[in-house]
């Protein structure tokens, strides 16, 4: 099926085949913003300033609004009438084997938070939860396990998965039954009819660019600093350290390495580069669940995967609607706390994440049923992530209840405790290939994340319609990410990164709300016969 572009673009000189307006509005965003961390003296406490705000007037949107998203994703699922509905004519075949589907879903999706809060995620809210503020559990015990762990799967379990599944949902929908390209603003066709294709759908595709860039710097910027304890690990070297700090230098040649290597990817398509890297992250992946399985502590995290599953479910309906804003108290001063920087913080990331993840889950979708799609793109992401948690997170906490470890882990800095579960667990001669498979295996999800954040960039500046010549294009958006990664952790570090992406995903969730009703209209006129399949709304 061949696409028109829904957008105005270019017939000639530099951006030929590309909307100017939107490439060049992004790019200017992106230099401005540069800019002026670089130049202002308190940019990262002003951003910090802005981040509270955010979080204090629209936290109880970002709580019901993925809590939306996920109701609707599974509802659709379970559905007759839409479950077995098919991304694309009936007779339209998948592009890719499962293996490879699955792969490249997950890899673009989560492969980095894996590593970096694996053992990171369940160590603090060992020692810290709602739980235990509220006094139903107490910090550092046995009894804190199942309680951390609950509150642990919430952040990588269906909620946030969810969140990838509506706009890949929406976008392979419009694109593959309504013959529309594969970009942003095609789904609001449903909405805005021929309006999507002016102003208003390239304020659309702004704003999903600019949540892709900043999603991804926020994920690269977490990735390069457990990346600079890995490699310090390895090496020893002490310009990459220092202090218990990754050095600016550090930091720097880390995030180059990440930035060239994803533009050669991205320069080699979808089927070469992504897809080897994609493979590889899957198989090196489960090489070091299986190590942890063999050598770590397997029955604890069997435990654990059965009990935390189990509490997961129980308690999802309250954990996903619970909002604490009452700071009249000391109880509730720390549990809106705790939420803002954990909750609403990783829904916000996740957001920032869904229109390079959706789009790319759409573009490798292409005949899926819809319920097949929910268990690849939902419920078998989220027993993934289950188990990194509990397998490699287990580990690390059985080593420290059983006094094994005596504090070395959880006093680890966040970036580092992989690399001291590591050191605890293992004697000497197996230390370091151990620790080299997880450096390995965190450059390439970092790498495949970029590039095919850097691909989706470049298929919504394009109007959705791929590009034979777009190899300045993919080399320029993929320094300007570079840029924006370094100023950001040269200003104001991982807070800075933080700030700005809690702040740039708020007008992206509101694009997603919409993206969900006008998936739903369309649905709706599917079953009524008021727009034919294989058409453009409209037509």
């Amino acid at each position: 099926m061949s696409f028109e572009p829904v957008t105005h673009v270019e017939t000639s000189g530099f951006y030929r085949g590309y909307n100017r307006g939107i490439a060049v509005s992004v790019k200017l965003i992106i230099v401005l913003l540069v800019l002026w961390t670089a130049t202002t003296p308190n940019a990262a406490d002003t951003l910090l300033a802005v981040q509270t705000a955010t979080i204090e007037v629209f936290g109880v949107w970002y709580i019901s609004a993925t809590a939306l998203f996920m109701s609707l994703c599974i509802i659709l699922a379970l559905l007759p009438g839409t479950g077995s509905q098919r991304l694309g004519m009936p007779d339209t075949q998948p592009e890719f084997s499962r293996f490879a589907w699955f792969s490249m879903m997950f890899g673009a999706g989560i492969g980095v938070g894996m590593l970096t809060y694996s053992t990171a995620e369940p160590l603090y809210h060992f020692g810290n939860n709602p739980d235990v503020i509220m006094g139903n559990a107490e910090a550092l015990t046995a009894g804190n396990v199942r309680p951390a762990y609950k509150w642990t799967l919430l952040h990588y379990g269906l909620t946030p998965w969810a969140c990838y599944a509506v706009v890949g949902l929406s976008l392979a929908y419009f694109s593959y039954r309504r013959g529309m390209p594969l970009t942003i603003r095609s789904p609001f066709s449903a909405l805005l009819g021929a309006r999507s294709n002016t102003v208003l759908g390239g304020i659309v595709d702004t704003a999903a660019i600019l949540a892709t860039l900043i999603g991804i710097a926020v994920t690269i910027g977490y990735g390069v600093t457990q990346l600079a304890y890995g490699a310090h690990h390895i090496t020893h070297w002490s310009w990459i350290i220092q202090e218990n700090e990754p050095t600016t230098l550090g930091l720097a040649v880390a995030v180059g390495i990440i930035v060239i290597a994803a533009m050669m990817s991205a320069l080699s398509g979808l089927g070469r580069g992504i897809k080897w890297l994609s493979n590889l992250n899957m198989v090196l992946s489960w090489l070091l669940l299986l190590i942890f399985l063999i050598f770590g502590a397997t029955w604890f995290a069997g435990e654990v995967f059965v009990q935390g599953l189990y509490d997961y479910l129980a308690a999802l309906p309250a954990m996903s609607s619970t909002v604490w804003s009452d700071p009249s108290t000391q109880e509730g001063l720390e549990l809106a706390q705790w939420q803002s920087n954990w909750t609403i913080f990783y829904w916000a990331w996740w957001i920032a994440f869904t229109p390079f993840v959706g789009l790319f889950l759409a573009r490798v979708s292409r005949g899926r049923t819809l319920r097949e799609y929910a268990i690849g793109a939902i419920i078998l992401p989220s027993l993934m992530c289950f188990a990194w948690l509990c397998i490699i997170g287990g580990t690390a906490l059985d080593l420290e209840l059983s006094g094994i470890a005596q504090g070395s882990i959880l006093d680890a800095d966040l970036s580092a405790q992989l690399f001291a579960t590591v050191d605890v667990l293992f004697q000497a001669p197996w230390v370091f290939p151990i620790t080299c498979l997880c450096v390995l295996l965190l450059l390439t999800y970092l790498i495949t994340s970029a590039d095919s954040a850097v691909l989706v960039v470049n298929t919504i500046v394009s109007g959705g319609v791929e590009q034979e010549h777009a190899s300045q294009h993919i080399v320029l958006w993929s320094l300007l990410l570079g840029l924006v990664i370094i100023t950001l952790l040269m200003v104001g570090g991982l807070e800075a990164l933080r700030s700005v992406m809690i702040i740039g995903a708020l007008p992206f969730s509101g694009v997603m709300f919409f993206m969900m009703l006008s998936l739903l209209i369309a649905m709706w006129r599917d079953r009524h016969g008021t727009s034919p399949i294989g058409k453009p709304e409209g037509t």
